[in-house]
């Protein structure tokens, strides 16, 4: 029996949350942002009608607000997108138990099982569809194909408040005309290098020798070209409603800031950075994981951005080790030829703690011990006290000295770089 996947993408999310809970601002294009006085000053989400005026996700307020300038920008609300999307997690466990999160406003579903009881993909995309505006006052769109790629392809497609079923009889058709930026995993790095070599539709893609794509673009090539014909077969991964006692709806946690002036050294990098970790670290000892991958994501002055992620030499939720991973990434990968603007700190690769660690006969291992309880007493005294009631030397006598990200910034889902 061919698989029957469907990829849930609920629409303009933050910004329709905000209408739903504001009933007065419904008829006005709406924006969700940051605060500009604290630099934060971009678009995150915007409503249609925000959308139609040419308001752009990831701009600044100030070419929003010259493109629309009856824009209404709302401050973020993350504890209350967290409850809206695990709603619909509970609306989609209905339908499937293999739900893969992707992000907080998207999902796969695996209802290849369910289709004998449910009807068919359409059947219970239109099931989904109608329980999440009747239930939660809000819509999705939702694509119904064969595989992962092309289902979230069809959820993009058309939207709001639409299925989009794509087929082996009319894939051709619907994907291969579409431009080559609009499959999933075709950065804008990407993109312009297979423009460079005249592949600029998902169809083109498909059709140029995999062979050459793997010269070009290494083991990502056969992948994209797979992509583009259909062939993805990567399973969507069962989605764990308990873990270890908490509810799983990160599988990875980050923390970034644009920060309140430039950093132009180390020194400043270095404060950001263990600020940052020490809310992840808090974060990853609160859900009762370790973590076994370190990333940073910067981006400079000029908006110039890089990812760099390292693996840990074992699973750790220690702050001081998370922290020194992140410094050793960015001293690896920066040189400072223009000053920072936003840094960001994610851990990923989640294993609960209470997974066996091998222990280093040739290690430090007390010196672990006593860190580990050194960041439960802290821990415990911040919970008690506040974020800033014990602060690192290194984040002391800097104007940002502070900025609490663990309570004022975001708390990233996964892909947030």
């Amino acid at each position: 029996m061919e698989r029957i996947i469907l990829h849930s993408d609920i629409n303009s999310f933050y910004a329709n949350v905000e209408c739903l809970y504001h009933p007065e601002i419904r008829d006005f294009p709406v924006a969700v942002g940051g605060n500009p006085e604290k630099r934060h000053g971009i678009i995150l989400a915007k409503n249609q009608k925000a959308k139609v005026a040419g308001v752009k996700t990831g701009e600044a307020l100030w070419q929003a607000r010259e493109k629309c300038p009856g824009l209404l920008v709302m401050p973020p609300n993350y504890q209350l997108y967290l409850r809206f999307s695990r709603l619909a997690r509970k609306i989609y466990n209905r339908y499937s138990d293999q739900v893969e999160p992707f992000g907080l406003d998207e999902a796969w579903l695996d209802v290849t099982a369910s289709s004998r009881i449910h009807g068919s993909g359409r059947t219970i995309a239109e099931k989904i569809s109608q329980a999440i505006q009747e239930e939660l006052g809000i819509t999705v769109s939702i694509g119904v194909s064969w595989n992962k790629i092309f289902a979230k392809f069809g959820s993009d497609y058309r939207k709001p408040d639409a299925i989009t079923v794509i087929t082996r009889d009319n894939f051709k058709k619907i994907v291969w005309s579409q431009e080559i930026g609009d499959l999933l995993y075709v950065g804008s790095a990407t993109k312009k290098k297979l423009m460079k070599y005249g592949i600029y539709t998902i169809g083109q893609l498909a059709q140029t020798s995999p062979d050459f794509l793997v010269l070009q673009f290494g083991k990502m090539g056969m992948v994209l070209w797979r992509f583009a014909n259909g062939l993805d077969d990567s399973p969507v991964k069962t989605f764990d409603e308990h873990y270890n006692g908490n509810e799983r709806i990160l599988k990875s946690i980050g923390n970034s800031i644009t920060t309140p002036r430039d950093l132009k050294d180390l020194k400043d990098v270095k404060l950001i950075l263990y600020m940052l970790t020490e809310s992840v670290a808090m974060r990853l000892r609160e859900t009762g994981c370790y973590c076994l991958t370190v990333a940073i994501h910067v981006r400079n002055k000029e908006l110039h951005s890089f990812t760099r992620q390292t693996k840990l030499a074992k699973p750790s939720d220690l702050t001081q080790e998370i922290a020194e991973a992140a410094i050793a990434l960015f001293e690896k990968n920066y040189d400072f030829s223009s000053d920072i603007r936003s840094l960001g700190v994610r851990v990923t690769d989640l294993v609960p703690d209470s997974t066996p660690i091998q222990l280093d006969v040739f290690g430090n291992e007390a010196l672990r011990m006593r860190q580990a309880q050194l960041d439960d007493t802290v821990d415990d005294l911040r919970k008690r006290f506040g974020n800033l009631v014990l602060r690192r030397a290194v984040t002391i006598g800097d104007s940002m000295s502070g900025l609490d990200p663990k309570k004022d910034h975001v708390i990233h889902p996964i892909g947030y770089f």
